[in-house]
């Protein structure tokens, strides 16, 4: 086995020991030396002591997915030892700690013995220093078997201890002491090693949730309440780290207000409340909170209050797993509370794009006056990701939607015909006009309720009335469908009647499997959707295929399900292809769900 810049490295760690650091400075040294690097963190749910594993792609062509089978792994816990090395490709190479000598049972692959605990415990005599340090031995013993910058790895190390400069020192002793360790007794580089390239040039590596937390702050977010959920809390973190460096005056005084509230139904009743003052607001949590905030979601989409949501998907039902990924939300979030009730969602497929989603949720928000989610999931909000630069309009103007002003609200009989009233449609596209607290000081007051009403907010019992609100409100969602981001239509076969329909997450598995499946001779023409209700490209992508696979994470086929009921789509034409294990989808599970349907000799041979 041989590859430069083309390998898949993991560390097998336990939690809590300081590994995350270690394998972090690892990854982001080798994308400042220009290599496209995609690194998967898989963590336990608990704080310390169970196992641990990060997964670091190494491709010079840019592919980002996750890929079946180690070629270099780091085993670093005993506990995981068997399933460690079983991962390991046939010619690949184990590297462990060797200070308990162990037998292992497979003679097709190369094992490095490396010392960790017996060198650290010669050079560090705290115990907490010794267990910080063995991280830093191992990734100096990559720097030699991979043969990677030095210099690159000290200034990422560096940044990493701003403002713990006095660390650097020994932290590159510990470097130092692996890699010469790794030269003097492998022969080093391996065939599997790393080059300076160009792939990650003009990149930046960024998380998703980061990326939203900042998205909010651009997009003129000011207010945030949130209940603490894994995976969405470094989400709130991020807003507020970004809004104490913009949205703080000159003279101390802060131009936001985020709110720890004590439960997910009080974060989404404060959300909203801070969009009915006329604050762009939002909330962000995962499954879990999405069936707690069902309820004022409800009072949201009939109050026709804008609010926007960022659901951070995990592995559910019920607690499920808390730290895997997962797309199991689609189906309660479209619908989510009790009634007729249907809600726009947006679907980034990076931290790029969470980023610019924001904008485009707050907007929507905004202009439909309901709530909008925006749904990530785990494996985009806490890993790290290789993407583009953030881009932003300094001519950007936020769309506020219908509402009026005082002299708007004082003339809105002369120009509209008629007088003012909260729930009228008067433009014909579904959405009412919208006055804010202290418009003015005897015109625009209503009374906001999540009981029946007419188009003057005045309560009302009457059935007719309460069927023709609750039909104009379902229009908005045809408004909706003008207004939401378009889907990345990808023909590779004009002539080709069979599609795949993927979303989110699921992106760089299922580019790259459309690739391996062009030279296997099957041309796919493929659809990106980006955002619910599906638009017209949607439905027209769906009339021109015969048979379309639907890629999700979910047990339920729930992506395949709204396009049967939404876009009214015939569900013989859809095939369902599915994975929920919680771990990143691969390339390699899309090709074979193809091939087995296409071709299902082929794709036995090729298993």
């Amino acid at each position: 086995m041989s590859g430069t810049n083309d390998f898949v490295i993991k560390f097998a760690t336990v939690n809590g020991s300081g590994s995350a650091s270690a394998n972090t400075i690892f990854a982001k040294t080798l994308f400042r030396m220009g290599i496209p690097v995609s690194p998967k963190n898989i963590f336990p749910s608990n704080i310390q002591g169970l196992p641990t594993w990060y997964e670091v792609r190494v491709s010079e062509a840019g592919y980002m997915a996750r890929r079946d089978g180690i070629d270099l792994m780091v085993a670093m816990n005993p506990q995981t030892y068997a399933n460690d090395v079983a991962e390991v490709v046939s010619g690949g190479w184990l590297l462990y700690d060797s200070t308990m000598p162990r037998l292992w049972q497979r003679t097709d692959i190369t094992v490095l013995g490396l010392p960790i605990a017996e060198i650290c415990a010669k050079i560090w005599k705290d115990a907490r220093q010794r267990q910080l340090f063995k991280n830093m031995v191992y990734v100096g013993a990559l720097t030699a078997l991979l043969d990677m910058d030095v210099k690159v790895l000290e200034g990422v190390v560096g940044d990493q201890l701003k403002g713990k400069e006095k660390l650097l020192a020994a932290n590159m002793q510990a470097v130092a002491i692996g890699r010469e360790y790794a030269e003097a007794h492998f022969e080093c580089p391996l065939p599997i090693k790393v080059r300076h390239a160009e792939g990650a040039k003009g990149k930046i590596m960024v998380t998703g949730n980061e990326a939203a937390g900042l998205g909010a702050v651009y997009a003129g977010a000011s207010v945030c309440a949130w209940y603490p959920i894994t995976p969405s809390t470094s989400l709130a973190e991020g807003f507020e780290k970004h809004a104490r460096r913009f949205r703080v005056t000159k003279d101390g005084k802060r131009n936001y207000a985020i709110v720890q509230a004590e439960d997910e139904l009080a974060a989404i009743g404060i959300a909203i409340g801070g969009g009915w003052n006329g604050a762009r607001s939002f909330t962000a949590t995962s499954g879990p909170g999405i069936s707690l905030m069902s309820e004022f979601l409800g009072l949201a989409y009939f109050a026709e209050i804008p609010v926007v949501l960022y659901n951070i998907q995990r592995g559910g039902p019920s607690t499920g797993m808390p730290t895997r990924t997962g797309q199991p939300d689609i189906i309660s979030c479209a619908y989510a509370s009790h009634g007729d009730t249907k809600h726009v969602l947006l679907f980034p497929s990076s931290p790029t794009e969470c980023f610019s989603m924001s904008t485009d949720a707050f907007d929507l928000a905004e202009r439909l006056q309901t709530p909008v989610m925006v749904m990530s999931d785990l494996d985009i909000g806490m890993n790290d990701w290789m993407t583009d630069p953030f881009t932003w309009d300094d001519n950007w103007v936020a769309d506020r939607g219908k509402v009026l002003s005082r002299e708007e609200l004082e003339g809105f009989a002369k120009a509209k015909g008629r007088p003012w009233g909260r729930y009228q449609d008067v433009d014909g596209d579904a959405i009412p006009y919208r006055t804010l607290p202290g418009t003015h000081e005897t015109m625009g007051a209503y009374f906001t309720r999540g009981t029946s009403h007419d188009e003057n907010a005045r309560y009302t019992e009457d059935g007719t009335i309460h069927a023709r609100i609750v039909d104009r409100i379902r229009r908005k969602f045809d408004t909706a469908a003008t207004l939401v981001p378009k889907p990345e239509v990808n023909i590779r076969d004009a002539g080709s009647r069979t599609g795949l329909i993927y979303f989110g997450a699921t992106r760089p598995a299922v580019l790259e499997a459309l690739d391996y499946l062009d030279r296997d001779g099957f041309k796919l023409n493929a659809l990106r959707l980006k955002a619910f209700p599906f638009t017209e490209e949607v439905k027209a992508f769906c009339a021109a295929h015969d048979r379309i696979f639907v890629i999700e994470q979910n047990r339920d086929a729930q992506m395949r399900q709204l396009l049967m009921v939404e876009a009214e789509v015939p569900q013989e034409k859809l095939i369902a292809t599915l994975n929920y294990d919680g771990t990143p989808m691969t390339a390699d599970f899309v090709r074979q769900a193809v091939l087995k349907q296409l071709q299902p000799a082929k794709a036995q041979a090729a298993e």
